[in-house]
């Protein structure tokens, strides 16, 4: 069977430009897929397709449906989400909402039909249909009562009197993108598939949260952290399976560590889940291991890959179980049996991210070897592939291909990224990216931008990225790179900046930064750099090392390792798995490590750049380097993003923001241009 094309694109929201390159506008006409779901028959796939509206400046999806067997892909459903089908493929369930409000609703395929099944105060997580289809489990926060303020003299009628106090009394009060967390907990809940009151099943103060999955017997298996002050311990989560209609649970794990998103195969006898023990590292490479609920044995499956383990699900049949990984800077979809037997299915997993390379993707597996996947590169956003396996072992036939954004792609030109790599300290080596101007001819020198993932332990990878592609539209080279404590290169690569960072990635970046230069397209006296979150500490590490870069933007970073781990959202993690000692035990440690250590050695132009409610990377983190840099008369700026949280991208024009006033510092201090 020939593959077939589908290059259907939505309505777009603004005028066509007649520019050849990428463009900020474009931003807004982006679309990628996601969530692929095959149903039980494998005739059709229903895939959540995302869309930028730039009226509103959101992001929203809609469900789209494509038949294999006449190749139709039509729109289905407008402002959903998450699509699962029913057990035996006669109905969808997917996620809504109407005026704000979270809904649970199912569509009846054989008319298209939908009804509510529930309208949730705080939206169903992960919702389940059970396996004779008659239920629908999900688990949901519960808001339970708070400290109320103190008493306060009566105010007179009419009168304006401040806002009452907010008093905290929670041991995580504070979440960034969600800012601050009412009293509660996560409970599961039951109800029945044709609509209903919901009802609770678990109580406490015990979160039951994480994914759900039903046994053939009518249990739930749920990832769930019943110990009391769960929050100090934020690496262990066990698996227990709980009773629906009595609430009473069993464990079935106790691994010091973490194991989480059961997933249960159709027979029934084992259960899958990822985790790992807890070693008090930086970091920790997920395994995707089998539990025999008979013997009560546990197995891991991908402890000699050395990669961390993303998503996985059962295979229909049960005799594989197919997972997605990182190898490099490159997205994977593999499959496992229980005899640790890896076979890879697909690369190029991703494009389900817009703004920077990162990893990502999402995939569904469906009968007699049908699967659907989300690829990407760097020219491209996610577009879904549907395939089949070839039972020899070889190459998948790939039966569909989605070209969402060839409406908008196809008349500019988009550069590809081209791999280089560097040796650094150490001996290792050191893979990155470089972007060259669009309509580059062999003898042009550009102007460079080093640009920095975060996290640190995350991945660049060859992959589409908005700020990328629109900043080699304005003329500039980009390099991307994996530095030490990148993710994708194994446990120990990961594992270099253990207690150390930002250890040596100066130096591994400062390498790949020459190895770019030596392939002669670049001019070595007009070097940029930026990065954001992590990459942003790494940016301010360099400028207090080096002045070889003209200009810096610091992006939502860390300045002050001693005040940041006291004022993070997750102020429990970090001081606890980032170093080895409480800030006020070993403060030299934390301050070694901090950029601000080495603020009276900057000269160059440093730009800070945060969203006001980032609580992630506080913004209290970029005021004081601000206000540093200011005392030493280097030039600065400080950019405030207003209503944006650590995820600037969140909303289309905050990327533009964030892009436009990095281009135009680099502007200002290009001294040769």
């Amino acid at each position: 069977m020939r593959p077939i094309y589908l290059t259907i694109g939505l309505a777009c929201t603004a005028l066509a430009q007649t520019d050849d390159t990428f463009q900020p506008r474009d931003v807004f006409e982006l679309e990628y897929a996601t969530n692929p779901a095959i149903s039980p028959d494998g005739n059709t796939v229903i895939y959540q397709r995302v869309s930028a509206d730039i009226m509103t400046d959101r992001f929203f999806s809609s469900l789209w449906k494509i038949d294999l067997d006449d190749a139709s892909h039509r729109p289905l459903l407008t402002q959903s989400a998450n699509p699962v089908f029913s057990p035996s493929g006669d109905r969808l369930l997917y996620a809504t909402a109407t005026e704000g409000n979270p809904e649970l609703r199912i569509m009846f395929m054989d008319n298209l039909q939908t009804a509510r099944v529930a309208r949730l105060p705080s939206g169903a997580r992960g919702p389940k249909w059970s396996p004779d289809g008659s239920t629908i489990a999900f688990s949901m926060f519960i808001e339970a009562d708070a400290t109320a303020p103190a008493s306060l003299p009566k105010k007179p009628e009419g009168a304006q009197w401040a806002p009452p106090v907010r008093i905290i009394d929670e041991i995580i009060y504070r979440n960034d993108g969600a800012g601050f967390a009412d009293s509660g907990s996560t409970h599961v809940f039951v109800v029945p598939a044709e609509g209903g009151t919901p009802r609770q099943v678990t109580d406490g103060n015990a979160d039951f949260g994480g994914q759900l999955a039903w046994t053939p017997d009518g249990n739930l298996i749920v990832a769930m952290n019943p110990i009391e002050d769960a929050e100090y311990d934020p690496q262990e989560q066990d698996l227990y399976r709980l009773n629906i209609e009595t609430g009473e649970h069993e464990q079935l794990t106790s691994r010091d560590g973490v194991e989480g998103s059961p997933s249960v195969a159709d027979d029934g006898s084992t259960v899958a889940f990822t985790g790992f023990e807890d070693q008090m590292l930086g970091t920790h490479t997920s395994v995707l291991s089998i539990l025999d609920i008979r013997s009560g044995n546990t197995k891991d499956l991908t402890t000699e890959l050395d990669r961390s383990v993303g998503t996985f699900e059962f295979a229909p049949d049960a005799r594989r179980i197919w997972f997605t990984y990182s190898d490099q800077g490159i997205g994977y979809l593999a499959s496992v049996d229980n005899q640790a037997n890896i076979q890879v299915h697909a690369n190029n997993l991703g494009g389900t991210t817009l703004g920077r390379p990162y990893g990502s993707g999402a995939f569904d597996i469906g009968p007699d070897g049908l699967f659907a996947y989300t690829v990407t590169d760097p020219t491209r956003p996610g577009d879904l592939v549907i395939a089949r396996t070839n039972g020899a072992g070889g190459e998948p036939e790939e039966l569909v291909r989605t070209h969402l954004n060839e409406d908008l792609l196809a008349h500019k030109t988009i550069p590809t990224a081209e791999r280089i790599t560097a040796e650094s300290v150490g001996g290792l080596t050191i893979e990155g990216w470089l972007v060259l101007p669009p309509n580059h001819e062999p003898d042009d020198r550009h102007p460079m931008i080093l640009e920095i993932h975060g996290g640190p332990f995350a991945d660049y990878g060859p992959r589409f990225s908005a700020e990328v592609q629109l900043y080699a539209a304005a003329g500039y080279a980009v390099l991307y790179a994996n530095p030490r404590g990148s993710t994708s290169y194994g446990a120990d690569f990961a594992n270099e900046i253990h207690h150390n960072y930002p250890s040596e990635d100066y130096d591994d970046l400062m390498a790949i930064t020459d190895s770019a230069i030596a392939r002669g397209n670049i001019d070595p006296d007009r070097l940029f750099v930026t990065g954001g979150s992590g990459g942003g500490v790494l940016t301010a590490w360099i400028v207090g090392k080096t002045d070889r870069f003209q200009a810096a933007v610091v992006a939502k970073p860390v300045i002050n390792w001693l005040s940041f781990v006291l004022t993070a959202d997750a102020y429990t993690f970090f001081p606890t798995y980032w170093f080895s000692a409480m800030p006020w035990e070993d403060p030299m440690q934390y301050w070694n490590r901090s950029p601000l250590s080495l603020v009276g050695n900057v000269f160059t132009p440093t730009m800070l750049l945060t969203g006001e409610v980032d609580y992630r990377t506080p913004m209290s983190e970029s005021e004081q380097y601000y206000q540093a840099l200011r005392l030493r008369k280097v030039p600065t700026r400080l950019v405030r993003i207003p209503e944006a949280s650590h995820g600037i991208a969140a909303r289309p024009s905050h990327l533009l923001a964030k892009v436009a006033e990095i281009l135009r510092w680099f502007e200002e201090h290009d001294e040769t241009d």
